[in-house]
């Protein structure tokens, strides 16, 4: 495990703690949560980006198939 020093004004320290408090946590495990969830969001934008990018060349296959599909 990895120690993080992080520079934050003494307000917002102070909210944080106060957030942390209120949902019975630390400040601490506050912030391993939110960078859970922001590495989350990161993963799943970085796996649409490459998928997104394996289709760009596609797309008269696709509708091809649509149009198949449909009946047309």
């Amino acid at each position: 495990m990895s120690a993080l020093t992080l520079r934050l004004p003494d307000d917002k320290h102070a909210r944080l703690r106060a957030l942390a408090q209120s949902r019975g946590t630390s400040v601490n495990r506050l912030l391993d949560e939110v960078t859970t969830l922001l590495l989350a969001e990161f993963d799943a934008e970085t796996r649409f980006r490459l998928r997104a990018g394996r289709g760009v060349s596609k797309a008269e296959r696709g509708i091809a198939l649509l149009d198949k599909a449909s009946g047309k």
